[in-house]
């Protein structure tokens, strides 16, 4: 059966959140090196493994792991949204964010600094505003694809948060049919259930749609447990490791335009 719809996830697929991420970490460590004597490279490190540490004692762990919200996203987000649990988030992220930071630096030595691990909580915030970076072939692939099939954005996250993203580049948004964040919805990728959802809201069987995204175990796992056919982009060239069988591999959009022809 021909595709009728295309399904983009958002992050690592359109956006290039990693890289987004990444700035933020290196210039607000570069910042720190200017307050007290740190290396930039170890305070990301530590502040990474911090994070992790910390976003993983809260009660609101699992809702985040259902919902597909990751520790570095927790460092910027607000999280005001309707949910009980997205406001204990809310409630919960300024001390995070304040507390992965002086964390960090505590485990380089560098006792006492409450007032500048908050200084660095909030600078991380509006650096990655600042950084909102798109794959080089994101637009021109758009371009290519809008009018002739129907576009949907399907992306795990908050959706006060994955909106945000999208207002930051607000281009991505006029592309799409249909935008379905699973914090709206209540559950995740790989969960069958939100792909019903979606099929449902875009009027389409599982056949005549196809799945594009760079996680294997939300993205693919997720459009195989409803017989969707589904590509893996995989731009870095990792070996899956998983046992999740992607239907087609790709190392670009550029390269998912011309698979789909032959679609």
């Amino acid at each position: 059966m021909p595709i009728h719809t295309i399904i983009f996830d958002l992050d690592d697929t359109l956006l290039w959140d990693k890289k987004s991420i990444q700035t933020a970490f290196d210039k607000t460590c570069e910042y720190a090196a200017t307050k007290v004597q740190v290396d930039p490279q170890q305070l990301e490190s530590t502040v990474r493994k911090e994070a992790r540490a910390l976003y993983e004692s809260y009660e609101t762990y699992d809702y985040t792991v259902l919902i597909g919200i990751n520790p570095f996203e927790g460092l910027w987000g607000t999280f005001d949204d309707p949910t009980d649990s997205f406001q204990k988030m809310k409630g919960i992220v300024p001390n995070y964010r304040k507390s992965a930071w002086t964390n960090g630096l505590k485990a380089l030595g560098i006792e006492d600094e409450q007032q500048l691990g908050a200084e660095l909580g909030e600078r991380f915030v509006e650096e990655r505003k600042k950084s909102p970076f798109v794959y080089e072939d994101t637009y021109a692939i758009l371009d290519q694809l809008k009018g002739k099939y129907q576009l949907v954005l399907l992306t795990n996250g908050a959706p006060s948060l994955q909106n945000l993203k999208l207002e930051i580049t607000p281009e991505i948004r006029t592309y799409f049919d249909h935008v379905i964040i699973s914090g709206d919805f209540g559950e995740g990728k790989p969960n069958a259930s939100l792909f019903n959802f979606m099929m449902s809201k875009a009027g389409i069987t599982a056949e005549e749609g196809i799945m594009v995204g760079d996680n294997l175990n939300t993205d693919i796992l997720g459009s195989s447990r409803v017989g969707m056919r589904n590509v893996w982009i995989n731009r870095e060239g990792n070996t899956n490791q998983t046992e999740v069988t992607p239907t087609y591999e790709v190392t670009s959009l550029t390269e998912f335009l011309e698979l789909v022809k032959t679609l």
